[in-house]
């Protein structure tokens, strides 16, 4: 089957937003992922706010060691974005044509959402877990990704594997406010400025504004669950502290939930929820901020790059 040129405009799109907003709130992000990542045993503490992560990469002078893990992560954005996009795209176009409706309702837009988020978890899940370890070592001691992925098993880089497919319902409950949120906006263009001005694309300022508020919804609702990943990623770390408890527990839905229940009570699992409603709506808003300005030339260059193509093609039929 031929590739979807606008899909992969989307996808294209997405995936060098997701390398930007990745890239530029990094250090935002392992400060959280490490804060989030800490069980508190008794009254023993390493870190007490989000912020104690970064006064101790300046107190030890390893500043440069929040961006440990980087390149890895990198490249899981990239990748994930990538796959994600092109099959919300793909799968969105296809129910629109089998269906015969010119818009996709709330429901099963949500559905598409959760298909190709799944397919993305599946191929990405041991990028995600190496990168969640090189955060979550101890400052100036990540490894590097082969290292990471090699020194386990293949059964051990897809640990959180169950919980990010159950996690699919985030990005697929941001895309689908997203995009209820941009069709309303775009439709109040329309009623402004007639059919055939409308705006083909939002303003950068709308983009970020609708981002960030469909992000905020989706973290909020699945934020449990975003920590329990977090802490099973990150279980037999080099910082792990464990006395009371297998970390091997730690490894499944049912162990991390019992582990931060034991030892934060409740509010354990809601702990670094305002560092994650920052790092993540800041990233979302720019992704999305970024995916919109440059889908149109996007567009562009793939269908000149086809045209081109063709025309070698074309030739060397000649010949």
């Amino acid at each position: 089957m031929a590739l979807n040129l606008e899909s992969v405009a989307e996808a294209t799109s997405g995936a060098i937003g997701a390398l930007v907003s990745t890239t530029v709130l990094y250090p935002l992000d392992t400060c959280k992922t490490k804060y989030q990542a800490e069980l508190r045993t008794g009254h023993r503490q390493k870190y007490r706010h989000v912020s104690d992560v970064l006064w101790e990469a300046i107190s030890t002078r390893r500043v440069l060691s929040l961006y440990q893990g980087l390149g890895t992560k990198n490249l899981q954005s990239f990748i994930s974005q990538f796959i994600y996009f092109y099959g919300y795209s793909f799968f969105k176009r296809l129910y629109l044509k089998k269906s015969g409706n010119k818009s996709i309702g709330a429901r099963d837009n949500l559905l598409v959402a959760i298909a190709a988020a799944a397919c993305t978890v599946v191929v990405t899940q041991p990028l995600d877990t190496a990168s969640s370890k090189m955060q979550t070592s101890e400052f100036g001691k990540s490894k590097g990704l082969w290292k990471t992925i090699t020194d386990r098993t293949w059964r051990e880089a897809f640990d959180g594997l169950g919980i990010s497919l159950l996690l699919t319902i985030n990005p697929s409950i941001q895309y689908t406010v997203f995009d209820q949120l941009k069709l309303r906006v775009l439709k109040k263009h329309n009623e402004k400025r007639g059919k055939e001005s409308s705006p083909m694309a939002l303003s950068a300022f709308s983009a970020f504004v609708l981002g960030a508020v469909s992000k905020c919804v989706a973290t909020c609702v699945t934020y449990p669950a975003i920590r329990c990943k977090v802490t099973i990623q990150a279980a037999e770390s080099e910082e792990d502290e464990i006395d009371d408890s297998d970390p091997n527990t730690r490894k499944t839905v049912l162990g991390a939930l019992q582990s931060i229940w034991r030892r934060e009570g409740l509010f354990g699992f809601f702990k670094g929820l305002q560092a994650q409603i920052l790092k993540t709506v800041l990233s979302s808003a720019l992704l999305l901020m970024v995916k919109e300005k440059i889908t149109k030339s996007t567009w562009v260059i793939l269908l000149a790059i086809r045209r081109i193509l063709l025309l070698n093609r074309i030739k060397l039929k000649d010949r």
